[in-house]
């Protein structure tokens, strides 16, 4: 993945400082992180899709990895905003993250794996086992808080996908999101 700060070009458009003042708004109440993500989502929904929230370098690619741009971390530490620009077939690798998260599909469409960790039986290794897969077109929004938040996600399209992600740390300090990238092996749940 790649980093860049604040806003790529300078700029923060009128309508993410509209955003920004509404998630710090969300997050002023002090709620649990899984409350807090939901009314995250419902101020985030309204923007996506919207020509004038990103600017061209908020929506700028890398084409070796997916680009994280963090577009505003709050100085309190609070939250963070961070917009991920997806060319076709980038993908994250499986993990969790370190604070609650509201994601929310701008542009393009974004696959998801979900996964649990099985806890070990007699010596043998935890793992992974995949629970759903998902598939997040634009204007979709989901929000999750640890622990049970390990997945991948993924461009699967010809298009380029970008995302709006406000974590609940702060991204200028800690550099990402992800607490735990898992390398075990993983299998399908069994339907029932």
């Amino acid at each position: 993945m790649t980093t860049s700060t604040a806003a790529m070009d300078g700029r923060t458009t009128t309508r993410l400082a509209v955003f920004i003042s509404e998630v710090r708004e969300a997050v002023a109440l002090g709620l649990p992180p899984d409350p807090t993500a939901h009314l995250v989502g419902e101020r985030l929904a309204p923007h996506l899709g919207a020509d004038d929230l990103l600017t061209a370098g908020q929506r700028a690619s890398d084409p070796e990895r997916y680009r994280q741009h963090l577009l505003h971390a709050e100085p309190d530490g609070s939250f963070s905003v961070v917009a991920l620009v997806w060319l076709p077939g980038q993908r994250t690798p499986v993990h969790d993250h370190v604070a609650w998260c509201t994601t929310g599909v701008h542009a393009g469409a974004e696959h998801e794996r979900r996964y649990r960790l099985v806890p070990s039986r007699d010596g043998a290794a935890a793992r992974l086992v995949a629970t759903r897969d998902v598939v997040n077109p634009r204007g979709t929004v989901c929000g999750f808080a640890p622990p049970g938040d390990i997945h991948r996600v993924w461009n699967e399209g010809r298009d380029v996908a970008i995302s709006l992600h406000v974590y609940g740390a702060d991204l200028s300090r800690l550099g990402t999101s992800v607490r735990r990238v898992y390398e075990v092996p993983t299998e399908r749940a069994t339907e029932h």
